[in-house]
C-alpha cells in the first residue's frame, strides 16, 4: 500500500496501526477503501508479529461514514437493481466489521475527530474505544433516512444500554468525547496530541500476555452476553484446554518452579 492508499498500515513493536486515509472526503468509506480494508485486517489477524491492533484516521476525521458519492451511485442505477447492489455492499461491510470485532488480538479505536454513522459502528466495534478531547460520535443514518448497518444496533446497546442507545439512534445527536466516555460509550479521553501514543501504550500493556490466552480469552468474553452461565463455563473448558497446551503456560510454570526451588 503507497502513502496515497485510501488504507495504510504499519506495525511497530508487535503495534499495528490501521489508518483510514481519505482525509479529502473526511475518511468516509467507499467501495475501495472497504475492500482494502477487508484485506488489511484480515493480513493483520494472520501475522504472528502483530499483537494489538490500532485503527484511526488521517486527518481531522476518524471516519465520517459511507461515502455519499457512493449512495448517490447506487441510487442512480436501474430500479431493479438497486437492492441486489445494496446487499453485496452490505455483505462487504459486515465482513468488515465482523473481521475487526473478530480480531484475535486486543483492537483499540483512537478516533481523532469525527465519528459518524458506519465510522461510529467501526470504533464501537472494536475492544476499545479512546476518543480524543475533539472527537464526537454521531448515530447520523437517520438523517440520511437510514438505520445502523455496521454493527451499531449490536454494539451500542451493550455499551450504554437499550433506552440510551434508541435515543441516540433515534436522535442521530452528535456526543462529545467527555459525554461520550460518561455513558460509557467509550473507555478513555486523551488530550489531542497524545491520543496516538497514548493508545500505542495501552495496546502495549494490553497485548503483553499470552497471545493464545488473550486470543480465547476474547473470543469468549464477546459471545457471554448470548450465553447461558454454563454455556460460558464449557467453553472456557475448551479454552483452558488448549491453553494448557502453549508454550506460554509451560515456560511460566517452569519459570515459578525454577523461582521456588531455590
Amino acid at each position: 500500500m503507497t502513502d496515497e492508499s485510501p488504507i495504510l498500515l504499519t506495525c511497530t513493536d508487535g503495534i499495528a496501526t490501521l489508518r483510514i486515509n481519505r482525509p479529502a472526503r473526511r475518511n468516509a468509506i467507499d467501495d475501495a477503501t472497504r475492500g482494502l480494508m477487508i484485506e488489511a485486517l484480515e493480513a493483520a489477524a494472520a501475522d504472528p508479529a502483530v499483537r494489538a491492533l490500532i485503527i484511526t484516521g488521517t486527518g481531522s476525521a476518524f471516519c465520517a461514514g459511507g461515502d455519499v458519492a457512493g449512495m448517490q451511485q447506487r441510487l442512480s442505477a436501474p430500479q431493479e437493481e438497486i437492492a441486489f447492489n445494496g446487499w453485496r455492499r452490505q455483505a462487504r461491510t459486515h465482513r468488515a466489521v465482523a473481521l475487526l470485532h473478530n480480531f484475535p488480538k486486543p483492537t483499540i479505536a483512537a478516533v481523532n475527530g469525527a465519528a459518524a454513522g458506519l465510522g461510529c459502528d467501526v470504533a464501537l466495534c472494536c475492544d476499545f474505544v479512546v476518543a480524543a478531547e475533539s472527537a464526537h460520535f454521531t448515530m447520523s443514518f437517520v438523517t440520511r433516512g437510514l438505520i445502523p448497518d455496521g454493527g451499531g444496533m449490536y454494539f451500542l446497546p451493550r455499551r450504554v444500554g437499550l433506552a440510551r442507545a434508541k435515543e441516540l439512534v433515534f436522535s442521530g445527536r452528535r456526543v462529545g468525547a467527555a459525554e461520550a466516555l460518561g455513558l460509557s460509550m467509550i473507555e478513555r479521553v486523551l488530550p489531542d496530541a497524545e491520543l496516538l501514543s497514548g493508545c500505542e501504550a495501552w495496546a502495549r500493556e494490553l497485548s503483553a500476555g499470552s497471545p493464545v490466552a488473550l486470543s480465547l480469552a476474547k473470543s469468549v468474553m464477546d459471545r457471554s452476553f448470548e450465553m447461558s452461565f454454563e454455556d460460558v463455563l464449557a467453553e472456557g473448558s475448551k479454552a483452558q484446554a488448549i491453553c494448557y497446551t502453549s508454550g506460554e503456560h509451560r515456560a511460566s510454570v517452569a519459570a515459578f518452579l525454577a523461582k521456588t526451588s531455590r
